[in-house]
């Protein structure tokens, strides 16, 4: 028999507060080294490796719902993507381009002695994860993916979509040679609610470097609404089971971008589309994120 529950939000948000506090105590802080750059992660957790990837601008520590909830069955690494926190910053856009991001989760993966591990990513992270998942199958058990189509849908959206084209102009400002001129670190946590993390973001910004954070644009990004990246039939098709979240009130990237994943992947696909939440789905809906992750891997990875 089981008894329901009932709590307030307020007493929900304390706890998390609670729990987040003390992550920040127990995480262990490793680095990886990509040829002479150093990648940090947070470690915590027993248990087959996930390792998480964050997104634009972000740091490990979006993940800390998650790894509150996964860390008594799985070892989870919380990456620092390179410019970010406490990873190195190599200079130049070459630095940032996707092989050098694929190889740092490779290095990660690696430095924890494994030869493969479960893929997470959320916005520039998703778009690693998936690349990780296409260039290197034998690294990736699984994959999950948080607010970021599969290449080959955004690209076909980007082409076609006038409404994503408009929504995506912020891109094209990234690219713009100065445009890291423009940031502060105060105006990038402006998407961070909790006031608690907001101290915590505002101190990893303020270690980052801007430039770098907008070399993913140049490095990456299509340039114009026709430059579409490689079309569908032109990538290898995903090996590994893919689980994606996606807030439907992602204005940066619209939902029509999930049409057809399936054609680019070989096996199984879950996809959990949740109204009311946006970008950050993984903060916006924490329980729900994690909970359906702890159910899907564990029907998968053990």
């Amino acid at each position: 028999m089981r008894t329901k529950v009932t709590t307030t939000a307020a007493a929900l948000t304390l706890t998390a507060a609670m729990a987040a506090a003390d992550l920040l105590d127990r995480v262990e802080h490793k680095y990886a080294d990509n040829d002479g750059v150093s990648i940090h992660y947070a470690l915590a957790g027993e248990g087959p490796l996930v390792v998480a990837i964050h997104g634009f601008p972000d740091f490990w520590y979006t993940w800390r719902d998650q790894m509150e909830a996964l860390e008594g069955d799985y070892r989870l690494a919380a990456v620092d993507l390179r410019g970010y926190n406490l990873s190195d910053q190599p200079e130049g856009v070459a630095s940032y381009a996707m092989p050098n991001l694929v190889a740092d989760i490779a290095a990660v993966i690696a430095a924890e002695g494994e030869d493969s591990a479960v893929v997470v990513g959320h916005d520039w992270g998703g778009a690693i994860a998936w690349n990780v998942a296409m260039a290197r199958p034998d690294v990736v058990d699984a994959l999950v993916i948080l607010n970021l189509p599969h290449p080959a849908g955004l690209s076909r959206e980007l082409a076609t979509n006038p409404q994503q084209q408009e929504n995506s102009q912020y891109a094209r400002n990234f690219q713009q040679p100065d445009a890291h001129t423009y940031l502060t670190a105060e105006a990038l946590t402006g998407w961070v609610r909790d006031e608690t993390a907001k101290a915590h973001y505002l101190a990893a910004f303020e270690r980052s470097d801007f430039e770098a954070m907008l070399n993913y644009y140049k490095a990456n990004y299509p340039r114009a609404s026709g430059d579409a990246m490689a079309p569908g039939p032109e990538f290898p098709k995903v090996q590994a089971p893919v689980l994606m979240f996606h807030g439907l009130d992602d204005q940066a990237l619209l939902p029509g971008g999930l049409n057809g994943t399936w054609d680019w992947l070989e096996r199984d696909l879950t996809l959990v589309t949740i109204p009311g939440a946006g970008h950050f789905v993984q903060q916006d809906a924490s329980r729900l994120v994690s909970e359906t992750m702890q159910d899907w891997l564990g029907r998968r990875v053990r």
